[in-house]
């Protein structure tokens, strides 16, 4: 499961509503979730924020928190 999906369980929000509010299918929701191989594109990460009513930074923070720069 990605972050995307320990996000959207942890909150114990549906895909299937996610889905209907965003335009977003639910294939590809579920891509999202469950393959680290699929890359969410900004634009739907600022969909899913608001269908979830939260900051689209909190989930920007929450999915990509541990990345880091390169150490020269």
């Amino acid at each position: 499961m990605t972050e995307l999906g320990l996000y959207l369980a942890k909150k114990s929000i549906s895909k299937a509503e996610v889905s209907r509010k965003t335009g977003i299918s639910k294939p590809r929701l579920s891509e999202l979730t469950l393959n680290e191989n699929t890359h969410l594109r900004a634009k739907e990460l600022y969909l899913i924020a608001l269908a979830i009513d939260v900051d689209p930074c909190e989930v920007l923070r929450v999915i990509y928190g541990e990345v880091r720069l390169k150490a020269d």
